[in-house]
């Protein structure tokens, strides 16, 4: 009788053979070999190929907002305001802001890594409402196309927040439809936080206690919880400024009894929380990131996972610091700026552990730590300049200038693209059953960590110095500041593109994978890479905890405990032999 390991078992109980298999037939077994037509992709309900698709058409969005980022760089080189008009710059940052703040930031990692990873992560098939994740995808191209139509079409000069009384009643641009695919894309949004929660809550394997859940279970049930809390808000105002712009109802806009101050309060009720549908996601990520590079369990694991919850809930009571200069009362503004500190408390308890978990680790230096690294500075640094902005007495002499911009884009695009880029490279061995060159995995990390810094970092040097933001033009003691930033914009978009081309690279000459490159822990490294189309043929029996280091000691949850007694009774009437043929 021949022995067998519980790898073997495992690899047997998915339907692959030995867990070491011939890539081949891995890949001839998995999710990416279920087929190849295109009606077999835009009709899939596997959650792994719709975050596939969600990760396509995300990037094609990133690169045009970039685009528009990229020409507001070129025109600031100079302080006149010489390569297009107000109008045209206007238009520029809008285009920007909404494509990136809500087709890409806020359902980047949710809807990415989060649909392909959490059924695995818990021990589940597929998420909860298969269609439901297909058709959340549908809903979210609908609404791109309108937005890039609208966009595209004539433009918007509004900015990302679409503030009254200005887009109800005075901006000549296609306010009402790029209202419209915002307010879409909110659909797309709460589908798929109401497919995580339901999933988390019904689908956990069994012996999956609440206890044992990967870190990045809990920040995305987190931040399901966000969303379907205060989208529904969002959708409500947006649909409010609609009204008024077509129909000229006095909702916002003072001259037909409106109150332009109400449109703020119900935006930023839903647009501080939305700070950390961005946040929470990429925070997931780093907590895995984490925990495989120091290869140990994170230190004070429920503690993070409970600042989560906290941050959730906290989020909701914080929207009036943005409300400083409106003219709400002080005592007003003192309680938000305490609240905004306090908010602070769970987030700073994310990164001490961070910090002890690589102390006590076993750390390997490679490109998803380096990405890891870029985000905690990064938001350490911008949420130290948050403080600054939760300060009644600092905001108002800040507030409307560059030292706002460089805070917005240190937090929620250096921290949270950095926490999407190293979860793709952390994941993409598993994704794609390839692996990508890590030189220029490094490279490319390094070189988007000082472009970033180069970019930003003279915008808070701008806005102390007074250079408000939205102008196309300026006064020329700004100039070199702005020069710098603009050159560190092309070194950014540098190491952005690096990224692109290695891993796209990879997949045709990428080497393949294994199931576990990073000698990590979870079950989602217990399958082939790429994994099988319904993930597990049996549902696996999970008694270990969270983060069992080394991964080894996690066992063999796929094994049938029935047929492992078998197999010892018939092993034992053998006389014992494991080692070889009997």
């Amino acid at each position: 009788m021949t022995g067998r390991s519980d790898a073997d078992t495992a690899a047997d109980a998915i339907g692959v053979g030995p867990a070491m298999a011939v890539p081949d037939a891995a890949y001839r077994r998995s999710y990416l070999a279920a087929g190849f037509t295109l009606k077999s992709w835009l009709t899939t309900t596997d959650h792994k190929r719709i975050g596939i698709l969600y990760l396509v058409t995300l990037t094609v969005l990133f690169m045009l907002a970039a685009l528009a980022a990229g020409l507001m760089r070129l025109e600031l080189v100079t302080p006149e305001g010489d390569l297009v008009r107000a109008d045209t710059y206007n238009r520029a940052f809008t285009l920007h802001g909404v494509i990136m703040v809500w087709f890409f930031l806020v359902p980047g990692i949710p809807s990415t890594l989060g649909n392909f990873l959490v059924p695995i992560m818990i021990g589940a098939r597929d998420l909860a409402f298969p269609r439901l994740n297909l058709a959340s995808w549908y809903v979210f191209v609908a609404a791109s196309l309108v937005a890039l139509y609208s966009l595209v079409a004539g433009g918007v000069d509004t900015g990302w927040t679409f503030y009254t009384p200005y887009s109800s009643m005075f901006s000549n641009g296609h306010v009402i439809s790029v209202v419209v695919a915002v307010f879409i894309a909110g659909f797309s949004s709460i589908f798929t936080a109401i497919n995580i929660i339901v999933t988390v809550h019904e689908l956990r394997a069994p012996g999956m206690t609440w206890r044992r859940l990967p870190l990045f279970v809990w920040s995305q049930y987190a931040t399901s919880i966000i969303i379907a809390l205060a989208t529904p808000v969002l959708a409500v105002t947006l649909v409010l400024v609609a009204l008024e712009r077509g129909l000229g109802i006095g909702i916002f806009d003072p001259a037909i009894g409106g109150d332009p101050l109400l449109f703020q309060h119900l935006f930023w009720f839903y647009s501080h929380p939305a700070v950390y549908i961005m946040l929470l996601p990429g925070m997931a990520v780093i907590s895995e990131l984490i925990a495989s590079a120091a290869n140990r369990r994170p230190f004070g694991y429920e503690f993070i996972a409970g600042s989560s919850i906290a941050i959730a809930l906290l989020s909701f009571l914080v929207w009036g610091h943005h409300m400083f200069v409106s003219g709400q009362s002080m005592y007003a503004g003192l309680v938000f700026g305490l609240l905004s500190f306090t908010v602070a408390v769970p987030s700073a308890v994310k990164v001490y552990n961070w910090t002890m978990t690589l102390r006590r680790g076993s750390v390997r230096a490679d490109t998803p730590l380096l990405y890891a690294l870029t985000f905690i500075w990064l938001f350490v640094f911008g949420g130290l300049t948050g403080l600054f902005l939760a300060s009644v007495a600092i905001d108002v002499h800040v507030h409307d200038t560059y030292f706002v911009v460089a805070h917005f884009h240190y937090i929620m695009v250096g921290a949270t693209v950095s926490a999407f880029l190293g979860g793709i490279h952390f994941w993409w061995p598993k994704i794609t059953g390839r692996l990508y060159p890590e030189g220029w995995g490094r490279a490319g990390a390094i070189l988007i960590f000082l472009g970033f810094n180069l970019t930003f970092f003279p915008q808070f040097v701008l806005g102390y110095m007074g250079m408000p933001r939205r102008y196309h033009s300026y006064d020329p003691e700004f100039q070199v500041w702005n020069v710098l930033s603009s050159a560190g914009a092309v070194v950014l978009a540098l190491g952005y593109l690096i990224p692109l081309a290695y891993l796209l690279w990879s997949l045709r000459w990428g080497k393949p994978a294994g199931p576990n490159p990073w000698n990590a822990a979870g079950l989602e490294w217990m399958i082939p890479s790429p994994p099988p189309k319904h993930n597990f043929s049996r549902i696996p029996r999970v008694d270990f905890e969270a983060y069992t280091y080394p991964p080894e000691r996690q066992g063999n949850p796929f094994a049938d405990p029935h047929q492992d007694a078998e197999t010892e009774r018939r092993e034992g009437e053998g006389g014992g032999d494991r080692g070889g043929a009997s």
